[in-house]
């Protein structure tokens, strides 16, 4: 009764056609509500379980937007992480430039990098603007380019947190933009047989995946 069904919803941020101004103030309130609920955590405590077995490596975060967890990464672990963000909006990696080693302009579902040429890949907050077939595809992609690892980190459907996000939304000032995007994110979410099923689907792996704090789930495989 907690889990709806999940739906397509429109996002205005998927327009590509958006004013980049409004673009960066709402991925900026996207940044802001990943530090305080839950999403930025998530995706930092499987980064450091799997970077901290490496000496070196490489991470590509796909959709990185204002490159807030290349940022953490960075500001972590700046001697031993190469931190890349790829994402489609020029001005967000411009925004960004000082946030990460490199930026790459890019579409996701057709990454311009090598197989297994990246030790880890991953997305946050990403996954769940694709309806299955295309997540599937992302997947397969961020799979293909890995070499150590792969992470989703996304969102957990539920009405609690639509309506717990609608709620904050006032206190934390985010733009209405956000503030729709936000509900509608959460409405396109997964439950934890749906992430994994699209993984194992898209790449035949059987990927760990955690339940996190502030409805967050993430998932993780080795590559192969």
């Amino acid at each position: 009764m907690l889990t709806p069904q999940r739906r397509r919803g429109i996002e205005i941020l998927d327009d590509p056609a958006i004013d980049p101004a409004i673009r960066e103030r709402s991925i900026t309130d996207v940044t802001r509500s990943n530090r305080w609920l839950g999403g930025l955590r998530a995706a930092m405590s499987e980064l450091r379980a799997v970077i901290r077995h490496e000496n070196r490596a490489t991470l590509l975060d796909v959709g990185t937007g204002l490159g807030d967890i290349p940022a953490e990464v960075m500001r972590e672990m700046r001697e031993k992480v190469v931190a890349i963000g790829v994402d489609e909006a020029r001005s967000l990696l411009v925004a960004a430039r000082r946030r990460m080693t490199h930026g790459v302009c890019a579409d996701a579902l057709a990454l311009p990098f090598r197989d297994a040429s990246i030790d880890v890949v991953m997305c946050s907050q990403v996954l769940h603007h694709f309806e299955f077939e295309d997540a599937e595809r992302l997947i397969r992609e961020m799979n293909r380019v890995a070499r150590v690892a792969v992470i989703v980190s996304d969102l957990r459907r539920s009405w609690i947190a639509a309506a717990g996000f609608w709620l904050v939304s006032f206190p934390m000032r985010f733009h209405h933009v956000t503030r729709h995007d936000g509900v509608v994110s959460v409405l396109r979410g997964f439950t934890s047989s749906e992430l994994q099923t699209v993984v194992r689907s898209a790449t035949g792996n059987t990927p760990v995946v955690s339940r996190r704090l502030g409805w967050r789930l993430t998932a993780r495989w080795a590559p192969r």
